[in-house]
């Protein structure tokens, strides 16, 4: 074939294979932005990321746990997430709202003893926090072993909906002091503790903490007794979730020998209790924040006891028990929140996406071998059919369209871009072709167009 026909033909061949290779870089990249977005689109459905508004039940403004959730805000506030306080009526109130996912709270104080993993199905504890001792206060003379002295009286046993309620009703109907015996009265501590100074009732109980003003208030006054639960034995094996505790003589004012005698009061515990589905990122910084805020030594308890992983109502949740059991998540320890917590989400899809790739990109190697070999052997096989074409005619026939179809089989291969490791595949099958050629050039009288 001349050079005139050779030069189109090459041409022709180099603009057919930059158009493959546009079109493989074209499909190369539409593939890999898929993959990329439906990565981030996988991520996004099965991790998202931590929302940055959270709201928390606790109690009456001015009450201990409405206090203990400023403090939580505070510290969420750090890592850029605004914890919105929810006033209730107080633990009880908080279960409530908890278990409605129409209230939009997500997480809340809540009372042992006042609810159970099958009354909460969707709930989960972070632990206890701290104890919250039931105060019984009693104007004048102790009220005796049987509390026969409150008959006819009134008892302030806290606001409905609250965790003092709920076990206040219990315990005295235990002693036989049951409404119509006695006059109870829905008042919150702080009014409680005003009418029972002023001899406007006759007795309070309510759940708060040491620190409550109103409960130190009460401790140092010469008014009021603090009742000792002398059979407290016997009501922690009742109601397991109780805890017996003692107030020292003279811890309430020294000078003043308040109170003046040991006294044994019961003490249930805190739980921070979180929607079950809340995003483990949010419980870890909840429970930093437990940890800064309740890890200190208390009255009733030295340093390091709370928070605690036990569950009093309800199982703990899964990122709380890795919290106790190996600290905060690696990441949260060395990188700012939002950092740390998006680095995860990655680690999160990459592991099992690599597990995936890895086996197949060992393969790809072995793929894109068989790949050039294929495109090599095709050229083989139409140089096959020349030569079994060249055998088959006579000597004499016309065998210029052999040399031609050869021509192009040789520029086919010469511009067949393959890697070193095939090159010597690609000089044996040129080599063939010329070897093809030279045998077409050796028949006899045969003409070549």
């Amino acid at each position: 074939m001349g050079d005139s026909l050779k030069e189109p033909l090459r041409h022709a061949a180099t603009e057919n294979n930059l158009r493959v290779h546009r079109r493989r870089l074209l499909i190369g990249s539409i593939v890999a932005v898929a993959i990329v977005a439906g990565a981030i689109w996988a991520l996004s459905i099965m991790h998202p990321l931590p929302p940055r508004t959270v709201t928390m039940a606790t109690g009456q403004e001015g009450g201990a746990y409405h206090e203990l959730g400023i403090r939580y805000r505070e510290i969420l506030a750090r890592a850029g997430i605004d914890l919105r306080l929810m006033p209730s009526e107080g633990g009880i109130g908080n279960l409530r709202r908890l278990r409605d996912p129409g209230s939009g709270v997500h997480v809340g104080f809540a009372q042992g003893g006042t609810t159970s993993e099958r009354e909460s199905p969707g709930l989960a504890s972070l632990g206890t926090i701290s104890y919250e001792p039931l105060w019984f206060f009693y104007r004048g003379a102790h009220p005796g072993r049987k509390l026969e002295r409150l008959r006819g009286k009134r008892i302030s046993i806290g606001p409905e909906g609250s965790g003092t309620r709920s076990l206040a009703l219990e315990l005295l109907s235990r002693n036989g002091i049951e409404p119509g015996v006695a006059e109870f009265l829905a008042l919150a501590p702080q009014d409680a503790g005003e009418k029972l100074l002023d001899g406007r009732i006759e007795a309070a109980l309510m759940v708060a903490a040491w620190e409550s003003p109103v409960v130190r208030r009460l401790i140092a006054s010469d008014r009021v007794e603090l009742v000792s639960f002398y059979r407290a034995d016997a009501l922690i094996a009742l109601y397991p979730y109780l805890n017996k505790l003692v107030v020292p003589a003279g811890v309430g004012d020294l000078a003043g020998n308040r109170p003046p005698a040991d006294v044994v009061v019961l003490a249930p515990e805190t739980s921070l209790v979180v929607r079950a589905d809340l995003h483990p990122a949010i419980q870890s910084l909840l429970l930093d924040a437990a940890t800064e805020i309740h890890s200190g030594p208390g009255v009733f308890h030295k340093a390091g006891r709370f928070p605690a992983a036990e569950p009093v109502d309800l199982p703990l949740s899964d990122p709380a028990q890795r919290y106790y059991k190996s600290g905060r998540p690696f990441l949260q320890r060395y990188l700012p929140f939002w950092f740390a917590v998006l680095l995860e989400q990655i680690l999160v899809l990459l592991i099992p996406v690599g597990a995936v790739l890895y086996p197949l990109l060992r393969a790809v190697p072995g793929l894109y071998g068989l790949g050039i070999r294929y495109r090599i052997f095709r050229l083989y096989g139409d140089l096959k059919l020349l030569d079994l074409e060249a055998e088959r005619r006579r000597p004499g026939e016309n065998t210029g369209d052999l040399s031609a179809n050869l021509d192009r089989l040789e520029v086919r291969a010469s511009h067949l871009r393959v890697p070193v490791l095939y090159s010597n595949i690609l000089y044996a099958l040129r080599r063939d072709i010329d070897l093809v050629r030279e045998r077409l050039k050796r028949r006899p009288d045969t003409p070549q167009g």
